[in-house]
C-alpha cells in the first residue's frame, strides 16, 4: 500500500499521525453505492466510526444519510452538509438538550430503546408544537458471534425494546400523540464477518415486523443496522469489502413490501481500510525473552487493542521484504501495561527512528483518541 515515494513523505513528517487514503475511501464508497441502488436500499453513515471532516465530507457527496449516537454528532453530521430529512438520531441515552436540539433541526427520525424514552420525546415535542418521528429499536436477541463488548442485540445487553414489552409499547403508541412511528430497528453488534448472522437476523425480523403489522403499527422503514465487518488481517487484498454478498442477502431474506423502505447503517465497512496510524519508532529494546519496539503512538492515539484486545496489521515500512526478521512485543509509550499493540510480532529486525504503520485503523482510531498523560492531539494526513 505505502510506495517508496509516499515512505520518504512520511519521514519529514512529524509522527504519529492518521494516514487517510481518500482515493480508496471514494472506491469503498463507490461498491457501496453500486451494491445497495440495485435494490432501491438506503444507507446511512455511522459518525461514531470516524468523524473526521475531510472524511465526512466525502461520504457525504455520495448522497449518504447519516446515523448519530449523540447531540453533537446530529450537529456535526448537520454542519457537514448532511441533509435533515436523511439524518438518524439512535443512542440509549439521549439528553433532553440533545433531543431538543434534534426536533429544532427536523431530522429524520428518533431511533428509541425505551418506552421511558418514548414519553420523554412525545412531551418534548408537545412543548414544541411539534410531532417526532420515530423508529422503535428491538432487541432481537441475535447473537452476532462477535467480541463481548461489540454485541448489542441480546437480551443481556443495554440496548433496545425487550419482545415481552411489545404489548406495552403499541398501547404507548396509542397514547403518544406528539409522534409519529415510521417503523423498526435493529443493531446486532459490530464487526460481523460470519454472514450468517445477517441471514439470522433477516428471519428474525420478519418475524418481528408482521407482529407489529398485525397490530395495526404502521411499518414503512425497516433500519437492519450495521455491522458488516472488515478483514483486518489482509488490508491490501481485502481493501473493499464484500458489499454484493452483503446487500443480496437482505434482498433475498429480508420480507418487505413495496411501501417499505430498507435502511442501513454503516460505519467500520466504509472507513476502517482506507486508515492507518504511522508511527515512529523510539527505542528498541532487546531481551532474553521479550524484544521491545516503542513506539510514539500508544493506547491514547489507537484504544482499540488496549480496549478489545484486536488485532491491527503492523509493518515496519521503512524496511524492505527479505530482510532478517525478529519478534517484537510493539508497544506504546504511555505509563500503563496495557499500552500494547501487540505482542510477539515478526518485523524486519527494527531500529530506532523506523517507520511502523498499524494497518485497518480508519475506524474507531481517532474519534477514540485522548489526551491521557497530558498527550498532543493526533495529527492527519490525507493522500488522494
Amino acid at each position: 500500500m505505502f510506495s517508496n515515494e509516499l515512505v520518504n513523505k512520511f519521514q519529514s513528517l512529524e509522527t504519529p499521525f492518521y494516514y487517510y487514503n481518500v482515493a480508496l475511501l471514494k472506491e469503498t464508497l463507490e461498491a457501496c453505492q453500486a451494491a445497495s441502488s440495485k435494490y432501491n436500499f438506503h444507507v446511512h453513515y455511522a459518525l461514531k466510526a470516524n468523524f473526521d471532516e475531510r472524511v465526512l465530507q466525502t461520504i457525504r457527496s455520495y448522497n449518504i444519510g447519516a446515523d448519530c449516537v449523540s447531540g453533537g454528532e446530529v450537529k456535526k453530521a448537520i454542519e457537514i452538509g448532511f441533509g435533515k430529512e436523511k439524518v438518524v438520531f439512535a443512542g440509549v441515552g439521549k439528553s433532553d438538550a440533545e433531543i431538543n436540539y434534534a426536533l429544532d433541526q427536523d431530522i429524520f427520525c428518533f431511533n428509541v430503546e425505551s418506552i421511558q424514552e418514548l414519553e420523554v420525546i412525545n412531551d418534548l415535542a408537545a412543548k414544541k408544537g411539534k410531532t417526532a418521528r420515530v423508529a422503535l429499536r428491538i432487541n432481537p436477541n441475535v447473537n452476532a458471534y462477535t467480541h463481548k463488548y461489540i454485541t448489542t442485540g441480546l437480551e443481556e445487553n443495554k440496548f433496545g425494546i425487550n419482545q415481552w414489552e411489545f404489548d406495552k409499547v403499541v398501547a404507548a403508541l396509542r397514547n403518544l400523540s406528539n409522534l409519529k412511528c415510521l417503523g423498526l430497528h435493529f443493531h446486532i453488534g459490530s464487526q460481523i464477518t460470519d454472514l450468517n448472522v445477517f441471514k439470522s437476523l433477516c428471519i428474525k425480523v420478519n418475524e418481528i415486523v408482521k407482529w407489529f403489522v398485525d397490530r395495526h403499527v404502521e411499518i414503512s422503514v425497516i433500519n437492519v443496522g450495521g455491522g458488516l465487518g472488515v478483514d483486518y488481517y489482509h488490508p491490501d487484498t481485502k481493501s473493499v469489502v464484500d458489499f454484493e454478498t452483503y446487500f443480496k442477502i437482505f434482498d433475498s431474506f429480508l420480507e418487505r413490501s413495496a411501501n417499505q423502505e430498507v435502511h442501513f447503517e454503516l460505519g467500520r465497512a466504509l472507513v476502517a481500510n482506507c486508515g492507518s496510524l504511522i508511527s515512529r519508532v523510539l527505542y528498541v529494546k532487546n531481551g532474553q525473552v521479550t524484544n521491545f519496539a516503542i513506539l510514539d503512538a500508544g493506547m491514547t492515539e489507537l484504544m482499540r487493542p488496549a480496549l478489545y484486545q484486536a488485532y491491527h496489521k503492523i509493518e515496519n515500512i521503512s524496511k524492505t521484504s527479505g530482510e532478517k526478521t525478529k519478534n517484537y512485543d510493539v508497544v506504546g509509550p504511555i505509563c500503563e501495561s496495557t499500552d500494547c499493540f501487540a505482542k510477539a510480532v515478526e518485523l524486519p529486525e527494527t531500529q530506532r527512528g523506523d517507520l511502523i504503520a498499524i494497518r485497518t485503523a480508519g475506524a474507531y482510531g481517532e474519534v477514540m483518541a485522548s489526551n491521557y498523560n497530558l498527550r498532543d492531539k493526533v495529527r492527519v494526513v490525507y493522500g488522494e
